[in-house]
């Protein structure tokens, strides 16, 4: 947020916050000895704030507002898990607000400054997953491994459907994701939520695999959610879409707070886009906060689809969390003539 200075010159200035002491809506006033220049922009300006609460739930709140904004207006230690998928600075449009098209050393810098307020507000034990294109995380990692409470986990490939020949490259297929946590040990990491069923052929109905000859010796939970995810599908259909431009499939978002939070733990989104990891922190009885700096009706209407119970749930043949099997050796219970009366 941009601090204005109605000067004649029409140049903008920045100033400390200790350096304002009266403020109008037509000026602002500093002391006159006190100028200093900053690097990062005030987040406050004389106009009305940017920052504005725009819906509100029992455990969550959405905000419009700029992503340091958004982060800086948080205590520190007070976010469980923080998941972040910002512009990847492809020109895109996504809103009157911000923009796509920065050069590299600027983007990088900007970045900096989000993710350094990101861990700020994590929590000890705290997930941190940042979701770019790998030119840009391979950045990313360099910045997070520099800082000294931060340890790395993982990165996570997640598969794209499609790609497009690039000249002198090969077909780019697939995102990244950065999983990094605050401190030496997770605070949360349930596995057993979020493993994945055994695959079957969809024409002969056998295993996909054959486990090398043990698949006896299989955890009846499921398969452990491996580092490669190449079962998220791609979100096109208007059906699920809220917005023109891109949004994340559910599974993403599900997986990463079932693998590192609890119920009534905190997580914060500072790119909200289409609203996915709102909706799904409020279905999974999570708290959260998340901002987007463009127009939040998107959201806004998300979240009031899945209140009024008419959010569409996604629609597939292919099970992606595996449901507990019954012990070996003990046949399933069989619904009840009782079961089949019960609505």
């Amino acid at each position: 947020m941009y601090l204005r200075n109605s000067n004649p010159t029409g140049t903008i200035k920045f100033f400390t916050a200790d350096d304002m002491y009266r403020v109008s809506e037509e000026s602002f006033f500093v002391k006159p000895a006190s100028c200093v220049p900053r690097q990062v922009p005030l987040l406050w300006c004389p106009e009305p704030d940017r920052m504005r609460q725009v819906y509100t739930t029992k455990p969550g709140k959405l905000y419009q507002a700029d992503c340091r904004e958004l982060l800086g207006s948080l205590g520190s230690a007070t976010v469980h898990t923080l998941f972040a998928d910002p512009p990847f600075n492809l020109k895109k449009h996504y809103g009157k607000n911000g923009g796509d098209d920065l050069p590299a050393a600027q983007y990088l810098r900007w970045s900096k400054e989000w993710i350094a307020e990101s861990v700020r507000v994590l929590a000890p034990g705290g997930a941190l997953f940042i979701y770019n294109l790998p030119r840009w995380l391979i950045e990313y990692g360099a910045f997070l491994n520099s800082l000294p409470e931060m340890t790395f986990k993982h990165w996570i490939a997640i598969d794209k459907a499609h790609s497009l020949p690039i000249p002198n490259r090969l077909s780019p297929s697939h995102y990244g994701m950065l999983y990094y946590i605050k401190g030496a040990k997770p605070r949360v990491f349930n596995r057993d939520l979020v493993r994945t069923p055994v695959q079957k052929c969809r024409h002969c109905g056998k295993d996909v695999k054959d486990y090398g000859g043990h698949k006896k010796y299989l955890n009846p939970k499921g398969l452990n959610l491996t580092d490669v995810w190449d079962d998220v599908p791609p979100v096109r259909h208007r059906k699920y879409k809220n917005r023109p431009a891109n949004e994340l499939a559910p599974i993403i978002i599900e997986r990463i707070i079932q693998l590192t939070t609890e119920e009534g733990y905190l997580v914060c989104d500072p790119f909200a886009g289409g609203g996915v990891t709102a909706y799904v922190a409020e279905r999974l009885r999570r708290r959260w906060i998340v901002g987007d700096i463009n127009d939040c009706t998107a959201i806004k209407e998300r979240l009031i689809s899945w209140d009024e119970g008419c959010h569409p749930e996604w629609e597939t043949n292919k099970k992606r969390i595996a449901e507990p099997l019954p012990p070996a050796n003990r046949p399933s219970r069989q619904p009840s003539l009782l079961d089949t009366l019960i609505p």
